[in-house]
C-alpha cells in the first residue's frame, strides 16, 4: 500500500484504535503505549500489504493480535496478570466480571479530567500522599488542592452515573478540501503543518460555534481528554486556539461553511463577470498608460504585454478601494515558528441545490493569493507572483522560496557560473524554468523596487467605486451571516475586500486575451504570467 494512503488510514482509526486500547488497560499512559505499539504494528502491515477488501477487520484483527502479545509479555517479566500488573494496590483482592468493568468505568471518567486533576487525583488516591504533601509537590495552595480533589469528586459522580454522550463531531468529523493562509509563514508554520491532522482540525472547529472547555472539546469528539490535551495545548500556543471566560476556547479560524449552493455561489460569479467586463473596457487601458514610460524590465521573448497584463492583474486584485475599516488584528494568528496570517479552511461542503447545471468554468476562477518573497541576503531583490490557470507554475507557496530569486540574482551578476559547485542552484533554477534550456532568464525582472512599481499602478477611478460598492457591501454583510458571531468581521471585511479580487482579475484576462488585446500566452510565457522580480541588476 502506497504511504500516503496508510497516512490516511491511520488517521481514520487513530481514535478508534486509543478506544480499544482504553477499554482494554486501567492506566491512561499504558492505554496509550498499546495505542502507539497497535499503530506501529498497523502501519507496519499496510506498507507491505496489496489491496485489504475489509480494513476496519484487518486492523481489530492486528489490534488483538498485540494486545495479545502484551498481555502475554507482561505476564513472562511480572509473573502477574495484566490488571493486576497495572494496579497492584488491587492485588490482595478478586474482582468478579461486574466489579472489574465498574473499575473500567471509573478508570474513564478519570481520563476526562484535565490533566491537572488527573495528577492531584492519582496522587491523593493512588500515591496516598496528603492534601500538604502534594501542595509542597506541585506548588499549589493547599486550599487549591482540595478545591481541585473536590471537583474532581463531583465530576467523577456525575460522569459515572451517567451515560457519556458523544457529540456531532465524535460521530460525524469534518473533512477539509484545503487549508490555506493570507499573509506571512515561516516553513512549518503554516495552517496546514497545525491542521492537517483530521483530529487537530475538528478539535479547532469544535469551539467554533460555541466557546467549550478542554473536557467539553473532549466530550464533543468522544474522545478521553488524556488523549488529545496536549494537541489543545499544542493550537493554543500557537494561536489557533485561543482562551476566552471560563476556561472556554475559541478559534478566528475562518471555516467555510458546511453546506452551499452552486446556484447561489454562480450568481455571485456573473455579478463579478459584469465588474470584469467594466474593468477590462475601462481601468485596463489606465493601467496599461500609467506604466507606459517605464522601460528598465527584462521580458523574456520581449512580449510587453507580459508586464502590461501582471500590472492589471496586481490592480485588480490589490487596488479597488473597495473595503470595510475593521481591526482585524485578533484574526491574525502567531504561530511559535513565527510569521503572521489568516488561517482558512474549505470545508466538504454539501450542496444544497445539486441539479443546478453550472453555465460558468468555476475551477477556472481559483486562484492563490499575493505571494511576496523578499531577500534579507540581497536587499533590493523582492518578488511578486500570482499562481492560477493562466501560468504554468507548479507546487504553490511551499514551492515559493526565496532562495530561488536570490540564487536567479547571483546568476544575473555573474556569481553563479553554471559548474559542479553549483549544480544544486543551477538545477533548483531549471527545475521552477526560470532558467530556459539555453540558460537565458526565463521570468521578468525590473530594475526598481516593488513599492515604486507598485505605486505606478492607479487604484480604480470613483465611476468604477460607485457603481459596484453599494451591492459588494450588501454581499459581504449577507455573507457573514453564515458564520459564527467571533467570525463576522473578519467575513465582511475579507468578502468586501476580496468581491473584486483574484477571480476578478481572472475573468478580466480572459477577456482581454479573447478579443484580442493581447495575444495568448505561449508555453514559455506562462512561466512568468503574474510573477515579477525586483532587482538592481537586469540580465543582459
Amino acid at each position: 500500500m502506497q504511504k500516503q494512503k496508510a497516512d490516511a488510514v491511520i488517521t481514520e482509526y487513530l481514535h478508534k484504535i486509543y478506544g480499544f486500547s482504553v477499554k482494554k488497560c486501567y492506566y491512561y499512559e499504558e492505554a496509550e503505549e498499546m495505542c502507539s505499539m497497535i499503530v506501529e504494528a498497523v502501519y507496519s502491515s499496510l506498507l507491505k500489504a496489496n489491496e485489504i477488501a475489509n480494513i476496519e477487520g484487518y486492523i481489530w484483527r492486528i489490534s488483538e493480535n498485540t494486545y495479545a502479545k502484551y498481555v502475554s509479555s507482561k505476564k513472562k517479566h511480572e509473573g502477574l496478570p495484566l490488571q493486576d500488573a497495572e494496579m497492584p494496590f488491587w492485588a490482595e483482592y478478586s474482582f468478579d466480571d461486574e466489579s472489574v468493568e465498574e473499575i473500567r468505568k471509573l478508570r474513564r471518567e478519570i481520563a476526562f479530567l484535565s490533566e491537572k486533576r488527573r495528577r492531584i487525583v492519582y496522587m491523593f488516591y493512588y500515591e496516598n500522599k496528603s492534601v500538604s504533601g502534594i501542595s509542597k509537590e506541585t506548588g499549589l495552595p493547599e486550599g487549591t488542592v482540595k478545591w481541585h480533589l473536590n471537583k474532581a469528586r463531583n465530576a467523577l459522580k456525575e460522569g459515572y452515573s451517567m451515560e457519556r454522550k458523544i457529540g456531532k463531531l465524535g460521530i460525524s468529523p469534518v473533512t477539509s478540501e484545503g487549508i490555506s493562509h493570507s499573509g506571512s509563514v515561516r516553513f512549518g508554520g503554516a495552517p496546514e503543518d497545525f491542521m492537517r491532522d483530521r483530529l487537530e482540525l475538528n478539535i479547532v472547529y469544535s469551539v467554533y460555534w460555541s466557546p467549550k472547555t478542554k473536557s467539553e472539546i473532549a466530550e464533543e469528539l468522544g474522545l478521553t481528554l488524556v488523549f488529545i490535551e496536549d494537541k489543545i495545548d499544542r493550537l493554543e500556543k500557537n494561536g489557533y486556539l485561543v482562551k476566552t471566560s471560563g476556561g472556554r476556547y475559541t478559534t478566528y479560524v475562518a471555516f467555510s461553511p458546511e453546506s452551499f449552493s452552486s446556484e447561489t455561489y454562480e450568481n455571485g460569479l456573473k455579478v463579478k463577470l459584469k465588474i470584469a467586463e467594466e474593468l477590462a473596457e475601462k481601468y485596463a487601458p489606465q493601467v496599461c498608460e500609467a506604466i507606459k514610460d517605464f522601460k528598465d524590465v527584462y521580458i523574456p521573448g520581449g512580449n510587453r504585454e507580459l508586464l502590461e497584463a501582471a500590472a492589471i492583474f496586481y490592480g485588480i486584485s490589490n487596488k479597488s478601494g473597495i473595503t470595510v475599516k475593521k481591526d482585524l488584528s485578533e484574526y491574525l494568528i502567531k504561530p511559535v515558528i513565527g510569521g503572521e496570517h489568516f488561517a482558512l479552511v474549505e470545508l466538504k461542503q454539501e450542496n444544497l441545490t445539486p441539479s443546478y447545471k453550472s453555465e460558468l468554468n468555476v475551477a477556472r476562477y481559483q486562484a492563490c493569493g499575493d505571494m511576496i518573497r523578499w531577500s534579507s541576503k540581497y536587499p533590493s531583490v523582492r518578488s511578486w507572483s500570482i499562481d492560477s490557470i493562466l501560468d504554468s507554475r507548479i507546487g504553490g507557496y511551499a514551492n515559493n522560496w526565496e532562495f530561488d530569486y536570490e540564487y536567479l540574482y547571483e546568476y544575473i551578476c555573474g556569481e553563479l557560473p553554471d559548474n559542479i559547485a553549483n549544480s544544486e542552484k543551477i538545477n533548483r533554477l531549471r527545475e521552477r524554468n526560470f532558467l530556459s534550456p539555453e540558460n537565458d532568464v526565463n521570468i521578468m525582472v525590473a530594475k526598481i523596487s516593488s513599492s515604486d512599481f507598485f505605486d505606478k499602478i492607479p487604484f480604480f477611478g470613483e465611476e468604477i467605486k460607485n457603481k459596484f460598492s453599494g451591492k459588494i457591501i450588501e454581499y459581504a454583510m449577507n455573507e457573514a451571516k453564515n458564520y459564527p458571531p467571533q467570525m463576522q468581521d473578519l467575513i465582511v471585511h475579507r468578502s468586501a475586500e476580496l468581491f473584486i479580487g483574484n477571480t476578478v482579475a481572472i475573468m478580466t484576462m480572459d477577456i482581454l486575451y479573447g478579443n484580442g488585446t493581447f495575444r495568448p500566452l505561449n508555453e514559455k510565457e506562462r512561466v512568468t504570467a503574474n510573477l515579477l522580480m525586483f532587482s538592481d541588476r537586469l540580465p543582459e
